[in-house]
């Protein structure tokens, strides 16, 4: 993960203060260590259990491990279930910094908005992350155009 790992996006203020959303840090996180982590688990955390897991690394092998662990841990002391395994990409679309998604080129274009593969490339793997997240169909995809915007991609 980068630096930026503990950033909240401008998209993400309406509940950022409570963090009774999951945040995208958490969910890149959550991405990189093959944890599915739902809603209901989340709101079953205290708010420090909370910001523990936006502030946690997640980076190197040894992070990765002890952030999976520490995750089913608090979901385990909370629900007395474990949270459900999530296939780790190994060649994620958002650490493609020379290839746009296909879900995102597609979401970009339905709002006329062409992002320059230069410009993909600028942005940070968490800021890729977000627009991958954002524009995968089936979903609520309210917040895609605010990223772009937030991001300078429009």
């Amino acid at each position: 993960m980068t630096s930026d790992d503990r950033t909240f996006f401008q998209f993400e203020a309406d509940f950022v203060e409570s963090l009774r959303c999951i945040p995208m840090a958490v969910r890149y996180k959550l991405d990189t260590c093959g944890v599915k982590l739902k809603l209901e688990h989340w709101h079953q955390l205290a708010l420090p259990e909370r910001e523990q897991l936006v502030s946690q690394a997640c980076q190197t092998e040894g992070e990765i491990a002890a952030y999976r662990k520490l995750v089913r841990s608090l979901v385990w002391q909370h629900t007395e279930a474990l949270p459900k395994d999530l296939p780790i990409d190994p060649a994620p679309p958002w650490l493609k910094a020379d290839q746009i998604s296909d879900d995102v080129q597609q979401q970009s274009a339905e709002l006329n908005v062409a992002i320059a593969p230069a410009s993909w490339a600028a942005l940070s793997p968490l800021q890729r992350f977000a627009l991958c997240k954002l524009s995968r169909p089936g979903h609520e995809n309210r917040n895609f155009l605010p990223a772009l915007q937030e991001f300078g991609l429009p």
